[in-house]
């Protein structure tokens, strides 16, 4: 009955978490129509609102413990679409289609960058460090994307087309590789929603919050700059630590072996080991006195 009931369980839909898996999907699609009608900054606001929605569904279904198969393959089929198919075309109506071939492969290398992501990340659950992500994850690369476009649009960066659509084929080439390589970024997943904080922690989120509405294209698009290039320090120091911790197996195994190494012993007879420093090795200790021989003596 046990094994009954948990497989029942495992092909339940719940509404809840499903709710914001589906307005995740609809932000998605929405960015995507918004694009196709030249409003670009609706569409760029709309892929941040579906990472919004992304990260609350996962932390909804594990407060109400409300966990399906059904919901973890709809919620990788809503991330291809929001944060792969999605900023992938809006990037590519935007800037990209001026470079010809190489800003839809551009955009292209993006797409097979959040597919692969998405496969690797369902197959390896349970497997990697629950605290860091392996790769940049999909809407980090979508924020990323679509922060360059919003910062530009709302600012009003006085650059030249040619060279918008240069910066766009960087970010969004970057973002695509930096999804599929190993690199570890932080998830947040250690932060338990329903863990008692101390009452500082509410006042970092106020002053987030009022930091971020501040100017919401400029913040975020450092935030996620920075946070696109955190994995490779995180990478460096570890691959730095991995060396020292070698280094100091290796001093100690050294000094182990030095330690245990039999020490020479020397007999009276072995005083000198080589006749030209004045050794008298082969001598016996009658020799060594400075006495005859007993052959040597008279009958």
């Amino acid at each position: 009955m046990p094994n009954s009931e948990e497989s029942r369980r495992r092909r339940s839909i719940y509404l809840l978490p499903n709710a914001f898996t589906t307005a995740n999907l609809f932000a998605g699609f929405y960015a995507v129509v918004q694009a196709m009608n030249g409003r670009f900054e609706m569409a760029a606001i709309a892929i941040f609102l579906a990472m919004v929605f992304d990260g609350m569904d996962g932390r909804v279904a594990r407060l109400t413990n409300t966990q399906s198969a059904f919901g973890e393959q709809y919620d990788s089929l809503s991330d291809m679409t929001s944060f792969g198919i999605a900023p992938a075309l809006v990037m590519y109506e935007w800037a990209l289609q001026d470079l010809g071939r190489w800003g839809w492969l551009a955009a292209f290398v993006y797409v097979v960058g959040a597919a692969l992501r998405l496969a690797r990340f369902n197959t390896n659950i349970g497997v990697v460090d629950k605290r860091f992500f392996q790769g940049l994850p999909s809407p980090a690369a979508a924020a990323l994307v679509a922060g360059f476009l919003w910062l530009v649009i709302d600012n009003k960066l006085m650059l030249a087309d040619q060279t918008i659509s240069w910066l766009s084929f960087i970010f969004t080439v970057y973002a695509g590789v930096a999804m599929v390589t190993n690199a570890p970024f932080y998830s947040g997943k250690s932060f338990a929603l329903g863990r008692s904080v101390p009452f500082w922690v509410i006042l970092v989120l106020v002053g987030a919050f009022v930091f971020v509405s501040s100017n919401p294209p400029v913040v975020l698009f450092g935030l996620f700059v920075v946070y696109g290039l955190s994995g490779w320090f995180i990478m460096a120091w570890r691959w730095r630590r991995a060396r020292q911790l070698t280094r100091k197996r290796q001093h100690s195994s050294d000094h182990l072996d030095t330690a245990e190494a039999p020490e020479p012993s020397f007999s009276a007879s072995h005083t000198y080991q080589s006749p030209e420093l004045g050794g008298l090795a082969d001598k016996p200790e009658a020799d060594q006195a400075g006495k005859p021989r007993q052959s040597d003596q008279p009958l």
